[in-house]
């Protein structure tokens, strides 16, 4: 039996664009989506980036997506390369040093 995914990783810029299209407010958007502005503004922004399945589905109603429409999720490649890359977001990264 397949276990349910644990978190989706969204796209900010993609759930902006949707709910720009459908010319709501941020704040109408969250509570819609029965969210907090913030959580909204910060999903939106990238600072956050994963959501459970009950609050993706919120967002997904809110915003008129079907349950099979990925429009909201990140690109594939995107969750590939940070699921491989073994750093999480907001992790130290030391930066080259200059030659």
């Amino acid at each position: 039996m397949d276990r349910p995914q644990p978190t989706f990783q969204v796209d900010g810029a993609a759930i902006r664009t949707r709910r720009m299209q459908l010319g709501l407010s941020q704040a109408q958007c969250a509570r819609a989506a029965r969210i907090s502005r913030s959580y909204l503004t910060e999903i939106e922004a990238g600072l956050k980036e994963h959501m459970r399945p009950p609050t993706y589905a919120g967002l997904r109603t809110a915003l008129q997506i079907q349950p099979d429409d990925p429009l909201l999720l990140a690109p594939p490649e995107e969750q590939h390369r940070k699921e491989s890359d073994g750093r999480q977001e907001g992790a130290f990264r030391p930066r080259p040093e200059p030659d």
